[in-house]
């Protein structure tokens, strides 16, 4: 879940685009990284999740994934720097995710032009943010987009055990610890831990899900599609062959994660009206 990432105040993973320049802001209480084009700025905003494990990781840290969204799309992001496990277990991050959310809304933005992304856990807090808007009675934004989304905290993905050889960063014995630190005593197939296996999707946003085959959370966007499916909803299933979790991060590096991202700016430019 994005472990690759590292503490607040360190780099991101990933190389940053030149195109892009950053500022902060306040969303409900949290600080929030605004990521804006230099140049022209299409109408919209992408509310922006980081990875790291529900532990790890800042705004800073996802700079490369949210700059290359920014700049393919001209769509300005926010990234919210949510409150991490173990200090703050589940459910503060879903919290602050639904906080953040309310405060665009709040300040006027049109739902129809917001985006929930994010990568990893931060993934799954796209999702869940989604999910608790819809409980809260407000308005769903117009699309979630999850790069390696981590949405089954039980642990219990075929993949868990079938490409368990070939990820690099993780394995279900490694996930387990911090998978526990997160959750913190609370049913791991709690819907906003585990909505591949427990969330009803019915109306939720139309939704792009991508992953690798080489990592062990893939049959979580596997079953997510599926769930989503199953509910009638509109939702891509995007795999690529033979990377890792996350490779999007490496654009410019890998042509697989510059084609994702591209597809994934495509899939913005669709569903913000």
């Amino acid at each position: 879940m994005g472990l690759a990432g590292h503490r607040v105040g360190s780099g991101p993973r990933g190389p940053v685009p030149d195109r892009i320049r950053t500022s902060e802001t306040t969303l409900g209480d949290r600080r929030a990284l605004v990521v804006e084009p230099t140049g022209r700025q299409r109408p919209g905003t992408i509310l922006y999740f980081h990875g790291g494990a529900f532990s790890l990781g800042s705004p800073e840290t996802a700079l490369s994934l949210t700059g290359a969204l920014v700049a393919r799309t001209g769509i300005r992001a926010l990234s919210v720097d949510y409150r991490l496990a173990p200090e703050n277990p589940f459910p503060a991050a879903v919290d602050d995710g639904a906080n953040a959310y309310r405060a665009l809304l709040d300040s006027g933005e049109d739902p129809e032009r917001i985006a929930l992304a994010g990568d990893s856990a931060g993934g799954s807090l796209a999702v869940t943010t989604a999910l608790r808007a819809r409980e809260s009675g407000l308005p769903a934004p117009a699309a979630v987009i999850t790069f390696s989304g981590a949405f089954d905290l039980t642990l219990g993905g075929e993949s868990m055990d079938t490409k368990a050889g070939s990820d690099p960063i993780f394995t279900r014995e490694t996930l387990g610890p911090l998978v526990g630190l997160y959750c913190a005593g609370h049913d791991p197939r709690h819907p906003h831990l585990s909505p591949a296996l427990a969330a009803d999707l019915t109306g939720f946003p139309a939704t792009l899900l991508q992953t690798g085959t080489n990592e062990v959370l893939l049959d979580d966007s596997v079953r997510m599609s599926a769930r989503a499916t199953a509910a009638g909803m509109d939702v891509v299933l995007d795999v690529t062959a033979d990377v890792p979790h996350v490779f999007q991060a490496f654009h410019g590096i890998l042509d697989e994660a510059d084609q994702a991202i591209d597809r994934a700016g495509l899939f913005l430019s669709q569903h913000l009206r």
